[in-house]
């Protein structure tokens, strides 16, 4: 199944990843720009900046505040279940702090973790794996998502949850 077309953009940048020292990715920076937020690097947490930044290339509305993770659970239609293109929230720190992480659900593996695709995911955009213990939310920037992309497809995973986003 292909789409939705801001799940196909995202897929675009697979492997893009943060430049260390005093540079910064021209892609972040511009995300962050396309979200008009304050930040000017790639060292700051940018999932939030990915999701935005695909959103606004596709002509889309993004989250308000959406640097946080956490303000993507206002934005869109609250969905009770995962589907593929959805947005999802993550806690990080602890489910009742300020801390998150934010990306596209692509999938599941075979153990059950959501498959995520997410910017800031070990400083690059790629696909891991995520405990569903951890999801704040999902949310669908669209008005509702076709029934059939709740059918999540497995995904080859290693099996080793991610457990820190930062």
């Amino acid at each position: 199944m292909t789409g939705p077309v801001w799940l196909d953009r995202a897929r675009t940048y697979v492997g893009l990843r943060e430049i260390k020292g005093p540079k910064h990715n021209s892609r972040i920076v511009g995300w962050w720009q396309a979200m008009k937020a304050p930040f000017r690097d790639d060292e700051t947490p940018w999932c939030g900046a990915f999701v935005g930044g695909v959103l606004a290339e596709c002509g889309m509305p993004v989250a308000k505040n959406g640097a946080s993770a956490r303000a993507w659970l206002a934005h869109g239609v609250p969905l009770a279940l995962p589907a593929v293109g959805a947005i999802v929230i993550f806690w990080r720190g602890s489910p009742s702090g300020w801390s998150g992480h934010v990306g596209f659900v692509v999938g599941q593996d075979k153990a059950g973790n959501l498959m995520v695709l997410g910017g800031n995911q070990g400083d690059q955009v790629n696909i891991k794996p995520f405990g569903r213990n951890r999801v704040l939310g999902y949310r669908w920037p669209g008005v509702a998502p076709q029934p059939a992309r709740y059918d999540l497809p497995i995904l080859t995973s290693d099996g080793r949850v991610s457990q820190n986003e930062a």
